[in-house]
């Protein structure tokens, strides 16, 4: 178990000299990137997709933020979007001249994304393409799909604010959304520069979101379950980025699924008890756990008290639990607000997995943008 060293964690300088891949640097850039990409999706001519309505429209999922940039998008759009919305790995076969397709990488060389690029432009389809101008995919649509240009360059896994601005710069212009995005993405852009300001390294861990997180995540298992859809398709990005940025194993889930998992409840349960001052270790029949005890952390994002929601949901409530609900950042009531929470708990785990990571060094700073570990010794 790898321990989180709280002291470097609150001294900014260490932290940047330690951050020589930029991350933080890069975690920051969030609020940019969804500017440059609604930018660059003007410059596409996304906006000509406007009236249009597609038989399906086509989320292609490749490695990297496109699968938590899809959940999103899926999520946002609901059971009450008006085309049916495909969540796929590949380009579908029946693929054809009345389907939208929304694609992102920052693998320029995915061979297998550029063969489903050929194919459905070939087969006529409509093609909104997130991703580098060199390579095989950028050249699979050349002429013919709209390639949005990746202008802000970020280490791997920090990708998502790029790949969900372009998706719902799509389904604002496809007029799939219950209300109009605009000015949304002004919107989530600005708080996404906001939540950049608060975790900053300067900030100590009292007012800094994110170095608060890390410091609750830290020798624990964290098990993320999302109280409605938004906050799973988030736990499942902020799963992502502790794996990817602290090399830090957890569960992501939609809280009334997860519920099911007996054995997590169990363990949620014999962590609650030890934590009781009152607790005895030897009363614990099997000698107590061996594995880092979980932390569970509730992330919502809709109007709704998170409490009561997971009593319905689940059945029943934690009050051990964690709940990343930031009502206080974005009211109830603001145009898109569980959107825009969303953003912002993928934003602060972002930055948080970074701090972790640094903290505990537990990855090799050197090699942290790629997500390469290395066992403590």
């Amino acid at each position: 178990m790898t321990v989180l060293d709280d002291i470097l964690l609150a001294d900014p300088r260490a932290l940047t000299a330690l951050d020589t891949g930029g991350v933080l640097r890069g975690a920051a850039t969030a609020g940019a990137q969804v500017r440059s990409a609604a930018q660059g999706a003007a410059d596409a001519r996304v906006g000509d997709l406007a009236g249009a309505r597609p038989r399906a429209l086509v989320l292609v999922r490749r490695p990297g933020a496109s699968g938590p940039a899809a959940g999103l998008l899926t999520a946002v759009l609901g059971p009450s979007s008006p085309v049916p919305v495909v969540v796929v790995d590949t380009v579908p076969s029946w693929i054809g001249p009345l389907d939208v397709v929304i694609a992102h990488t920052a693998d320029a060389n995915d061979v297998e994304l550029a063969d489903g690029v050929a194919f459905a432009v070939r087969r006529g389809a409509e093609v909104v393409l997130s991703a580098p101008t060199d390579g095989p995919v950028a050249s699979a649509g050349a002429g013919r799909a709209r390639l949005v240009e990746q202008r802000i360059p970020v280490p791997p896994g920090l990708d998502l604010p790029r790949a969900l601005a372009v998706g719902l710069v799509v389904v604002s212009s496809l007029e799939l959304l219950s209300s109009p995005l605009d000015p949304g993405l002004d919107v989530l852009a600005d708080q996404l520069d906001t939540e950049a300001e608060r975790n900053q390294p300067a900030h100590e861990p009292f007012m800094n979101p994110a170095k608060s997180l890390a410091l609750r995540l830290a020798d624990r298992t964290p098990l993320l379950w999302g109280t409605d859809p938004l906050g799973a398709a988030a736990a499942v990005h902020a799963a992502g980025a502790l794996a990817t940025h602290a090399g830090v194993v957890a569960h992501a889930d939609e809280v009334g699924r997860a519920a099911t998992a007996t054995g997590l409840l169990r363990a949620i349960d014999h962590a609650a008890r030890e934590s009781d001052v009152f607790h005895d270790p030897f009363d614990d029949p099997d000698g107590g756990a061996e594995a880092p005890p979980p932390r569970l952390v509730l992330l919502a994002t809709g109007e709704e008290d998170p409490g009561q929601v997971t009593l319905r949901r689940a059945g029943r409530m934690w009050q051990s639990a964690d709940v990343v609900h930031p009502v206080d950042e974005i009211a109830r009531g603001v145009p898109h607000a569980p959107l825009l929470r969303a953003g912002l708990l993928a934003s602060r785990f972002d930055v948080a997995a970074v701090y972790l990571g640094l903290a505990t060094r537990s990855i090799d700073p050197g090699h942290l943008s790629t997500g390469a570990g290395r066992e403590e010794s």
